[in-house]
């Protein structure tokens, strides 16, 4: 390996242990002391029940573990958004578990946790994956209750979203763990089966001190609404726990025995790893984001023995789209070359920029894999599609728009890795966020954007400066370059793949090393829900 190699491996490899370290520290959830406590009252932390829930030594993915991140600093933080949603197995059963974290504000809901798990049962209703409910909160933060209580994708709607889920025959399970309180009792209660742990466990729509307040009736909290209430007076829950272990091992009982319904019928055979090493990756991805790497390499180290069908390999160069498996699964591969390439009619074509023969390629290769029902993968590392007279007079637009339009009518699942820069309308093309890939998930190396912050550091500063001079004041060029550092400087954060994810922009960060995993198990979760709408795009204009 060259000089170059081994200085962007040491980068990445900080990166990735920084993330690292990050994660350890939200793995904490409310601290020790917390953790301590939750102990005491002989309850298991929300992380220690999802592990005694799944199967042992079975993968897993966690969604959403930087939610919060750096948010709500004023009201001491919100580790994970104070709930932890993984995606794993119990007894072979794929599933999605949602836990409230009782040590991060007793479990209280912020914004951010309303938007969490809402992006939980999303990703429940898209693929049709079992949901359980391990409850144990305080209920609304009261602090912020106007930003998490009334709007159409505040709190309320998880109960409609339950509705809508036993409607659609998706299994959901509750477990009352801890604090149950408000409108958060309706959420086990909508579910298909509720259970509840005796003397810790505990629902009411109101607590004793409301209670006293509103119609002055004395009553202890066990007595107005735990376990034996509510097993045996109310009918409210199905099952009665002697503790955390008794009912999670009920919930492993229920699942054991639930029948298989029809699957999508993505093609997988036996998985193969890549002969050229993956650990290599970590060495391709250049530290300075104006420097080339070829894609093809990152390819050949994420997919099953480095084996990949390229279509249309000498026209649009700018896109690289193929065939390929990952863990056996079949994958249709869409990514942004990140090298500068010549094309046949001897132009130049930059890197990570989406030209008109790109975008129009990669339109008719998406069309392809929808008629195939083969799922697609989103490799990104764009900064945008071509400007300028000759992009324009050529119908940039008019192409972009295509691929836009293949992409957002797409019924086979869309999965999206940010490896790199993700810079405006090439976002979008890419099968960003707002187009509803299963999972999107970025690198350390991840950046997202409008534009980058050098870029848009100087359209800002030629604005404030054209803005003060007008209004009389001389701009030295050292006042000009603090306003450009400071500018770019918040900017920057604002693209990092933890900004990004505080704000579930993208369900995580990864080490590069997962990505197979993750991609392996959305195709699995996606395999779920059958595909039952006929592919159309549409007008396009040709």
């Amino acid at each position: 390996m060259d000089l170059q190699f081994n200085k962007n491996e040491d980068k990445m490899k900080q990166l990735i242990s920084a993330m690292e370290r990050k994660l350890n520290k939200i793995y904490l959830g409310g601290g020790k002391s917390k953790i301590e406590k939750q102990h005491e009252q002989g309850k298991m932390t929300a992380r220690e029940r999802i592990d005694f829930l799944l199967d042992k030594d079975s993968k897993t993915i966690e969604i959403g573990a930087f939610a919060g991140e750096g948010m709500y600093e004023d009201h001491g933080g919100c580790a994970s958004g104070g709930t932890i949603v993984v995606i794993g197995y119990i007894h072979g059963r794929q599933c999605l578990v949602v836990a409230n974290d009782a040590t991060v504000k007793a479990g209280a809901w912020f914004p951010i946790t309303g938007k969490k798990n809402l992006r939980a049962q999303e990703i429940s209703m898209e693929n049709r994956l079992p949901i359980i409910y391990l409850v144990d909160s305080a209920g609304v933060y009261l602090p912020l209750q106007d930003e998490i209580f009334p709007d159409k994708e505040n709190f309320g709607r998880i109960f409609r979203n339950n509705a809508m889920m036993s409607s659609m025959g998706i299994l959901q399970i509750a477990a009352v763990m801890g604090s149950c309180v408000a409108g958060g009792a309706y959420l086990p209660i909508m579910s298909d089966e509720a259970m509840i742990v005796d003397k810790t466990g505990s629902i009411f729509l109101a607590g004793s001190y409301l209670v006293k307040a509103a119609i002055g009736e004395t009553i202890d909290n066990e007595t107005l609404g735990g376990a034996t209430t509510h097993c045996e007076i109310s009918g409210v829950t199905d099952y009665k726990c002697k503790d955390d272990k008794d009912c999670l091992t009920r919930i492993r009982n229920i699942m054991s025995k639930v029948g298989h319904f029809d699957k999508a019928g993505f093609n997988r055979e036996a998985s193969q790893p890549p002969l050229k090493d993956p650990n290599e990756m970590l060495g391709i991805i250049p530290e300075a984001r104006d420097q080339q790497y070829d894609m093809h390499e990152i390819i050949y180290r994420m997919v099953d023995n480095s084996d990949f069908e390229e279509y249309k390999e000498a026209y649009g160069q700018s896109i690289i789209c193929g065939l390929a498996r990952i863990d056996g699964w079949s994958v249709g591969i869409i990514a942004n070359q990140r090298k500068v390439v010549k094309s046949k009619k001897g132009e130049m074509q930059f890197g990570g920029v989406i030209y008109s023969d790109s975008a129009e390629k990669s339109a008719r290769f998406i069309m392809n894999c929808n008629q195939k029902k083969i799922p697609l993968l989103f490799l990104q590392d764009v900064t945008g599609f071509m400007v300028g007279s000759r992009s324009e007079h050529g119908g940039i637009i008019k192409d972009g728009a295509k691929m836009v339009n293949a992409m957002s009518n797409s019924v086979v699942p869309k999965f999206t890795v940010v490896i790199g820069n993700s810079y405006g309308a090439g976002n979008y093309a890419m099968c960003g966020k707002a187009y509803d890939p299963r999972l999107i998930v970025g690198w350390p190396t991840a950046n997202i954007a409008v534009m980058g912050g050098a870029q848009a550091a100087k359209v800002i500063v030629q604005i404030e400066v054209a803005s003060l001079k007008s209004k009389g004041e001389l701009i030295t060029p050292e006042k000009e370059a603090e306003l450009y550092n400071k500018i770019k400087d918040r900017y920057d954060s604002q693209t990092s793949p933890y900004y990004a994810a505080s704000r579930i922009w993208i369900d995580a960060v990864i080490n590069p090393l997962e990505t197979r995993k993750w991609v392996s198990m959305g195709i699995e979760m996606a395999n779920h829900a059958p595909i039952t709408k006929p592919y159309n795009v549409g007008v396009i204009q040709t």
